[in-house]
């Protein structure tokens, strides 16, 4: 019984003396950490029409009346992104952002498609 204490106990002083590689979820934990504590940005839309849809990135999230600003805006992660509202019957916005860390307003007013001017040569 003797014999086989201390083989454990230079066993387990070999194993701590050795460098162990990180477990791949330790690896993957550490990098979500790392995405979470990246500079991110807050936008408050405030559209015309509010039902307006928006998308980030091509990727649909609401309506503008989601993102006023109560309880929360648009959350934007770090990097330029495109930022489109689009409603039937109206003429599309886009633009495009870089967050920086800040709370930014956009005030968006979609045009109407409809027949608002009358074509040239026309009484």
């Amino acid at each position: 019984m003797r014999c086989g204490g201390w083989a454990m106990a230079v066993l387990v002083a070999l194993g701590c003396a050795g460098r162990q590689e990180e477990p791949a979820t330790m690896a993957r934990a550490r990098e979500l950490l790392r995405k979470a504590e990246a500079p991110t940005g807050d936008v408050v839309l405030r559209c015309e029409p509010p039902d307006a849809e928006v998308t980030l990135d091509g990727v649909t999230q609401g309506l503008c009346s989601d993102f006023q600003g109560t309880p929360r805006g648009l959350r934007v992660g770090e990097g330029l992104h495109q930022i489109e509202v689009k409603k039937e019957g109206y003429w599309p916005y886009t633009t495009y952002i870089e967050p920086h860390r800040t709370r930014a307003v956009l005030d968006v007013r979609l045009r109407s498609m409809g027949t608002g001017t009358p074509e040239r040569g026309t009484p």
